[in-house]
């Protein structure tokens, strides 16, 4: 049987119930029983009794008079009964809309009444109060209860003590109170004069979607309610804001809903996006990576061009006439002479022949001198052929020792059998060298250091080291041999293999059959070709101390020709000085590595087109 909460009368069908509570009571004005509010519709009242008169609802166990209303509603004995019967009614659940039926789902899913559940109308403060918290009165006849919205109307003290009692009722369900909590911290408007359009609220624990705050928390309620008590004495507070959950399984499903809302920075509760995310951002790191050393390469190649003139910014010509012009800007030079001097260079470059203003002949010659008259400390000295000094100038300064190097072993070769019927007698100038070297190159010589230059060394500045001079040897049928001494052999990263190999280099031609050599001889050697990082020098000659030590004589083509004639003074003190400068013991060469390009003669034919093929994968003799 089926019972009415308002009138007490029984009926066996539902919809015979429902009937009567359209016929007798909602169509009726209802007063509540226990306040003076009345006009209203009886869900309104059914929901204001168990939302302000809790207390009241759980004492009672039989009917009760509801007082006529204000404009004359009639008096009817209604049995209230519990909330816990309540829940237990599927009817009540209707009439208190918390059954999801058929008019509640239409009142969600329309939202033109944003303030119902199951078609009735929630009547709410202006203030969002919580229900809990006590429900004022809304005098009869207040229209804004048929329209949904409420003004704030003037409690009696009556009211005002039952909802002080109801506020601070602490027998109410803990998760009830914990969903007031969290609908305190939420995005309820703080003024409810109108209904709330366009934004929804979903539910934390289902996927119903309400058009309403409001309607979400006597959603929320009902999820409560039916899922029983709450853990006594604990609290779990959310990690994503202030919310405090009753219980495990709702806090998870608020934080779910956190994560389903556009709070969180990654696509809903998707791994799979955050491990895009993160492979995204990592790859976009690796690409920057790769772009700055990208640029760092490109930057770190640009500077060894210009270190090694190989960036296209001009030759041995260009850096002599802008030498010249700043000369000229800096009152150093007349226009006259600028004139001149360019005139004198042009006509050299032409012939291809050196001009010969960087050259100091007879140095060797000097040499022997002195050694002859001084240097009593030295029990040999085993000095190289006849060679002429070259040192660098305005054109090649920084970049030229390579090529001055080659034109002093040249100097040295047009002197002696048999290399002066085979070679040229002039010396040819550095922009004419670089021509010759980029002739051996299409002969085939060093096709790898060919590669590295390009194939171009006209009109740059580039250096060259012993490979290029062993393939101009070549190329002009001169037999030569490369040399690495690749590490050093001695105490404090010396080389005495390099001073020992180079002694007997010159003592063997010196001695030529005889048992006893004389102090000082003057071979028929011609110099040999020294390179190290960064610099080359010719040496021409080895001297023996009576300790046993050895010392190395060194042409260096930085040296000015005003230093180099010092050598040919007849002032003993001045050639002295001269010679100190050109001697270097086993401590004053601590490079890493050093490498010596030595000339053996002259190549037949047959004998230069093996030296070409081999020159393929061009390899030095390494010692040790």
């Amino acid at each position: 049987m089926l019972t009415c909460d308002i009138c007490g009368q029984q009926f066996v069908l539902e919809d015979d119930i429902k009937t009567h509570l359209l016929l007798s009571h909602v169509e009726n004005d209802m007063s509540c029983p226990f306040c003076s509010l009345s006009g209203v519709s009886y869900d309104e009242l059914s929901f204001h009794i168990s939302a302000a008169h809790t207390e009241k609802q759980d004492h009672i166990s039989g009917g009760r008079s509801m007082g006529g209303g204000v404009d004359g509603g009639q008096s009817v004995s209604t049995p209230i009964s519990s909330p816990t019967a309540t829940r237990d009614n599927d009817h009540s659940k209707q009439a208190r809309g918390f059954s999801r039926s058929k008019d509640h789902e239409r009142a969600v899913t329309t939202g033109p009444r944003s303030q119902t559940i199951g078609g009735a109308v929630s009547p709410r403060t202006s203030s969002s109060t919580p229900l809990s918290q006590g429900t004022r009165t809304v005098p009869p006849g207040n229209p804004a209860v048929s329209c949904g919205s409420f003004e704030s109307p003037v409690m009696t003290s009556a009211e005002a003590t039952s909802s002080t009692r109801s506020a601070n009722d602490t027998s109410r369900p803990a998760k009830t109170r914990c969903v007031e909590d969290f609908m305190q911290t939420t995005a309820i408007p703080k003024c409810l004069s109108s209904p709330l359009k366009e934004k929804l609220f979903p539910c934390p624990m289902c996927t119903l979607v309400c058009s309403d705050a409001f309607i979400l928390q006597d959603h929320v309620e009902l999820h409560l309610l039916r899922e029983g008590t709450v853990e006594d004495g604990k609290s779990f507070v959310c990690p994503m804001c202030p919310v405090v959950c009753g219980d495990s399984t709702s806090l998870q499903e608020h934080v779910e809903l956190h994560l389903d809302s556009d709070i969180c920075a990654v696509s809903p509760g998707s791994d799979v996006s955050l491990a895009r995310l993160l492979q995204d951002k990592e790859d976009e790191k690796e690409k920057r990576r790769k772009e700055q050393e990208a640029q760092w390469e490109v930057e770190e190649f640009k500077k060894l061009q210009r270190q090694f003139g190989v960036d296209s910014s001009g030759g041995y010509r260009r850096q002599m006439e802008r030498t010249m012009e700043r000369d000229v800007s800096q009152g150093l030079m007349g226009p006259a002479d600028f004139h001149n001097k360019k005139a004198e260079l042009m006509e050299s470059l032409a012939s291809g022949v050196d001009d010969g203003r960087t050259r100091t002949p007879g140095v060797l010659g000097a040499l022997y001198e002195y050694y002859q008259r001084d240097a009593r400390d030295c029990v040999h000295v085993w000095l190289s052929a006849e060679t002429d000094h070259f040192c660098s100038s305005e054109g090649d300064k920084g970049w030229g020792c390579g090529y001055r190097n080659f034109q002093m072993l040249l100097s040295s070769l047009h002197r002696m059998e048999p290399y002066k019927t085979r070679i040229s007698g002039s010396v040819p100038s550095i922009p004419q060298v670089q021509v010759l070297i980029e002739g051996a190159w299409r002969e085939g010589l060093d096709p790898q250091g060919a590669i590295q230059f390009n194939q171009q060394l006209q009109g740059t500045r580039a250096w060259i080291g012993a490979t290029e001079i062993y393939a101009l040897c070549t190329s002009l049928s001169v037999r030569a041999r490369i040399l690495d001494f690749h590490k050093p052999t001695g105490p404090g990263d010396t080389h005495p293999c390099l001073f020992d190999w180079l002694k007997k280099y010159f003592s063997e031609a010196a001695a030529n059959g005889a048992r006893l050599s004389p102090r000082v001889v003057q071979t028929k050697q011609p110099p040999v070709y020294l390179q190290h990082q960064g610099h080359s020098r010719s040496i021409v000659g080895v001297e023996q101390k009576k300790n046993g030590s050895l010392c190395l004589l060194l042409l260096d083509p930085s040296c000015s020709p005003g230093e180099m004639r010092k050598l040919l003074s007849q002032d003993g003190a001045t050639v002295s000085t001269a010679v100190r400068r050109m001697r270097k013991f086993p401590g004053s060469l601590k490079h890493r590595q050093y490498q010596l390009v030595a000339t053996e003669g002259m190549l037949s034919p047959k004998e230069k087109q093996t030296c070409i093929l081999n020159s393929r994968t061009l390899r030095a003799e390494r010692i040790p």
